[in-house]
């Protein structure tokens, strides 16, 4: 397909790029996605629950153990932003095939 196919919008990202992006910076895939405030947000609660656990914790303790909430937080962002841009990827590609509204079955 080429960037004019689908609903006639901009083509957006390929989902594997933002994939990557995600596994490589908290919060990137989605800034990539086109949602810079959700990744940002994990960005930050990924910093401020490692520091936390950072502080926290004695230093006979491992990397992964003294971060492990920071990395959960991102653990959790990296489907998330995939989920984002395949689905922005899947309605671009199949365009939008609502009904019109004179026969939609949600008429009021």
């Amino acid at each position: 397909m080429n960037a004019t196919s689908g609903s006639g919008g901009k083509r957006p990202i390929n989902p594997y790029v933002v994939l990557a992006l995600a596994i490589l910076a908290p919060g990137a895939g989605h800034v990539a996605a086109g949602q810079p405030q959700r990744g940002f947000g994990f960005a930050f609660f990924s910093l401020l629950l490692a520091l936390l656990c950072w502080h926290t914790t004695t230093p006979d303790i491992s990397f992964v153990g003294r971060s492990a909430a920071g990395l959960f937080v991102w653990a959790i962002s990296i489907p998330d932003a995939y989920r984002i841009a395949r689905i922005k990827y899947e309605v671009w590609r199949r365009g939008s095939h609502v009904a019109p509204k004179e026969k939609s079955i949600h008429n009021s």
